[in-house]
């Protein structure tokens, strides 16, 4: 029989090259690689789809909430309802902000001085900010991990499918056989970490991407939010400083 066609069945006979095969007969570092590739892939799809869904409930809640605010309810009656009841980021930056006003009327910093109105100012915006930035590190947990993957996923393929190949030139050196039986199979588990990088890598990439400019509207959404209601109680402040004024100027009359 031709020593070449008895390579390649042989070759035929040994070597399953699904995807299941090419992984039992990759190399054990080639295997840890394809199985850090898997995990880090699942793991991706995880957070993509709880992102995903975390992201959509969020812009639902806040249009909502932002109907009801606008809907010339009470902000007190508001505030009362939701204090101690909410785990939304957007009500959250309210209460923030509106308990620190509350907490000002009742110390009566809002009818005293300009200074001191001021301060209130300046309080109820650092205690939104603060409830902001809080907020969004929470929200973006997760966001690193895609980015790590999408960046090295890659590499990390890439070095499985060069050992493979060192494999591979290692066992055609020693059969002193270079038929596509003997190369094809070593050469086809080697660039199958490649392609397992490259899957958990794309997915990782594109869903950071939106991810991240999807974090940056809603961060948007609520920071208007807040200099809205901040332009609400500056309102009321100086409404209050206009009518001590025109009571003192009655006085004086």
């Amino acid at each position: 029989m031709d020593p070449t066609l008895e390579a390649v069945s042989l070759g035929e006979a040994a070597t399953d090259l699904t995807m299941w095969g090419l992984f039992m007969a990759a190399d054990p570092i080639v295997k840890a690689v394809m199985l850090m590739l898997v995990m880090a892939s699942i793991w991706s799809w995880t957070l993509i789809f709880a992102k995903r869904s975390r992201l959509s409930g969020l812009n639902s809640a806040a249009s909502l909430f932002e109907d009801q605010f606008w809907s010339g309810e009470s902000l007190d009656r508001l505030y009362d309802s939701i204090k101690g009841h909410t785990t939304d980021p957007l009500q959250l930056t309210f209460t923030a902000g509106m308990g620190e006003w509350k907490e000002s009327v009742s110390s009566g910093a809002t009818s005293g001085s300009e200074t001191l109105q001021a301060g209130v100012r300046q309080r109820v915006e650092r205690a939104m900010s603060v409830t902001i930035m809080r907020e969004m590190h929470k929200l973006e947990k997760g966001m690193t991990f895609l980015a790590s993957v999408g960046s090295t996923a890659p590499f990390i393929g890439l070095f499985g499918t060069v050992w493979g190949i060192m494999n591979s030139f290692a066992a055609i050196a020693s059969s002193n056989n270079t038929s596509l039986a003997v190369v094809a199979p070593g050469i086809s588990e080697a660039l199958f970490a490649t392609a397992l990088g490259l899957v958990a890598a794309i997915p990782a990439v594109i869903s950071y991407n939106v991810f991240s400019s999807s974090f940056n509207a809603y961060a948007d959404r609520m920071e208007a939010f807040a200099d809205e209601f901040l332009a609400i109680l500056s309102r009321h402040l100086d409404n209050q400083k206009a009518q001590s004024t025109l009571m003192s100027g009655e006085k004086v009359a």
